[in-house]
């Protein structure tokens, strides 16, 4: 192993290794002698969640910092959209309808990885919730493009594995949704939406939120499917109601295809948002 420390102190890594290696004994075999840090179910107890909570937040940060990605472009959508060549399995005929958007969410990736490659693929990197469906599809545009991508799983009641598309070592898996969602847009250039679930209602409005709110910095936030969202969602009696600010409604802008995302992006003046 490369020593890289930063301080004179034996690492916590041999420690680990030679504690596998000790007698065994009643004393070694007890729960309280093993090391903290190695101790799964010490990790596991209830007064260790804050704990547990920062290490989630801390790992993927520390990769994306190794690994150079400075800025992503979010890409929110269905895990139950089918590809294209899968509409005929489609299990509704709106589903198969909706296929359309995978294909966009395909090309949009490809276009923004294609011009993440010009910064070595440190800026506008595609990150998606790792899953099928719209999420597949971004990360496979990227990885059509020749790039890399970045794929935030979740622990589901349901088996799901990350698709195969996502750069394995990009590749994180949380428990957390409220930590998953801080890394979906801390790093976040531009946020795309595609129609999907409440997972995907739930990703959209955590980021409209914070952005109405300026708790974090104003992005494009893009909506695939006007149609969709205008009728999933009655935007203009919130703001006739007065439950938002007329203003609000400026915060979302509504597209049908790739070309008029990627158009929004080359328009968007980073510095005065």
């Amino acid at each position: 192993m490369k020593d890289d420390r930063t301080h004179p102190f034996r690492h916590s890594s041999e420690d680990a290794s030679a504690a596998r290696r000790i007698p065994d004994t009643p004393q070694t075999r007890a729960p309280a002698y093993r090391l903290a840090f190695t101790d799964a179910d010490f990790l596991m107890r209830e007064e260790l969640r804050p704990v547990r909570l920062q290490l989630e937040l801390l790992k993927p940060q520390l990769i994306l910092d190794e690994r150079g990605v400075q800025s992503t472009v979010v890409m929110f959508g269905g895990a139950r959209i089918p590809a294209p060549e899968m509409k005929d399995q489609a299990k509704t005929p709106v589903l198969a309808e909706l296929t359309k958007y995978y294909a966009e969410a395909r090309v949009f990736a490809q276009r923004v990885t294609e011009r993440s490659l010009a910064s070595y693929g440190r800026e506008f990197v595609v990150c998606t919730g790792g899953g099928p469906g719209v999420m597949e599809a971004g990360n496979r545009g990227a990885a059509d493009a020749g790039g890399q991508s970045i794929g935030l799983n979740i622990v589901l009641p349901h088996e799901q594995a990350p698709n195969a598309y996502v750069t394995p070592d990009l590749s994180f898996n949380f428990h957390y949704f409220a930590i998953r969602k801080m890394h979906f847009l801390m790093r976040a250039k531009a946020v795309t939406v595609f129609p999907g679930g409440f997972g995907t209602m739930d990703e959209m409005f955590e980021a409209l939120t914070l952005i109405q709110t300026r708790r974090m910095k104003r992005v494009p936030l893009i909506l695939f499917g006007r149609d969709w969202w205008s009728r999933l969602v009655n935007w203009e009696m919130l703001a006739e109601a007065g439950t938002i600010a007329r203003a609000d409604l400026d915060l979302l802008s509504f597209v049908e295809t790739a070309e008029e995302a990627l158009a929004i992006l080359d328009g968007w003046d980073y510095d005065c948002a």
